[in-house]
């Protein structure tokens, strides 16, 4: 199963064929997404009082099992805590992203590998674009 990050959505709502043909090869229905990347999207729909991306959103709704946040929430305090520690940082949105597919056992997909490398034994995947 692959939980889908929110630049990956944002590609597929730009209608990057590589991007579709990617979820068409793994199959949608092992496609989902995090609560968090819905809200990330959203606060962009607001923002640019946008009706197509609005209308993306629903079928990114209709379309994919969102994944609640709740099962990853241990996973992301202690996450948090070991990377504190190190001095390591990492925006909460995208660790609440990354502790969903640990904590679920999905492989996250998306273009920002460097910055999720981050979080320990996150399975990371970067679906090319063109």
């Amino acid at each position: 199963m692959y939980l889908i990050d929110s630049d990956i959505l944002i590609d597929l709502g730009r209608g990057k064929a590589a991007i579709q043909q990617q979820m068409n090869r793994v199959g949608l229905s092992q496609c989902v997404l995090s609560e968090i990347s819905l809200a990330e999207l959203y606060v962009g729909v607001y923002k640019r009082k946008n009706k197509r991306q609005e209308a993306l959103m629903h079928f990114f709704e209709n379309t994919f099992t969102a994944i609640p946040i709740t099962s990853a929430l241990q996973t992301y305090a202690r996450i948090r805590a070991q990377l504190d520690l190190q001095g390591v940082r990492l925006d909460s949105f995208d660790l609440l992203i990354g502790a969903t597919a640990l904590a679920n056992g999905y492989t996250l997909v998306t273009h920002n590998s460097r910055h999720f490398s981050r979080i320990p034994g996150l399975k990371i995947v970067d679906w090319p674009v063109d």
